[in-house]
C-alpha cells in the first residue's frame, strides 16, 4: 500500500517509538523509508531570544547540532538496514519544523508521514503550538501520529 514513508524524528523517546513503528511499517509494505530530522538554526539576534555570539561561534554551535543530528540518523539507518528496509536520511536546517517536514515529504515523493505527538496540553499548547498539529492540518498526505 505504501511505497515511500517519511518519518520525522527529534531524538526524543516518543519519536524513537515513531521511528521503530515506521521501520516496521516499511518492512511490512516493502516500502522505502526516509528518516528526517530538522536542525534548528541558532537565533541570530537578541530579539530572537538569544545572546549574540560571533559568526564563528554560531557556526561552531550549528555544526555541533548538525553532527548530533547526523549521528542520530546514522543509527536509524543502521536499524532500518538490519530490518531489510531501504532508507535515505536527511538533516534539514530550518526554524520551521512542520514546514520542513511537509516540504521534505513532497521532495521525496512520500505517500505517508509518520511522527510522534508530544501531547502538549493547556497553555503550553497555546503558547508553543504543535508541529504535529501543523503537519496534520497542512499536509495533503496521510499522517500517522504515534503517542
Amino acid at each position: 500500500m505504501f511505497k515511500r514513508i517519511l518519518v520525522a524524528t527529534d531524538g526524543s523517546a516518543l519519536s524513537k517509538k515513531a521511528v521503530a513503528s515506521a521501520i516496521s511499517l516499511a518492512a511490512q509494505h516493502d516500502a522505502d523509508l526516509v528518516a528526517l530530522t530538522v536542525v534548528p538554526r541558532y537565533a541570530a539576534s537578541y530579539f530572537d531570544g538569544a545572546m549574540t555570539f560571533s559568526h564563528e561561534e554560531v557556526a561552531r554551535i550549528e555544526n555541533a547540532w548538525a553532527e548530533r543530528a547526523q549521528g542520530m540518523l546514522d543509527a536509524i539507518s543502521t536499524r532500518a538496514k538490519a530490518a531489510g528496509v531501504r532508507i535515505k536520511t536527511a538533516a534539514v536546517p530550518s526554524d520551521r519544523v512542520a514546514d520542513a517536514v511537509i516540504a521534505a515529504s513532497r521532495k521525496h515523493k512520500s505517500d505517508l508521514i509518520v511522527m510522534a505527538s508530544h501531547g502538549r496540553k493547556g497553555i503550553k499548547r497555546l503558547l508553543l503550538g504543535s508541529e504535529t498539529q501543523h503537519v496534520l492540518t497542512h499536509s495533503t498526505l496521510p499522517v500517522l501520529v504515534l503517542r
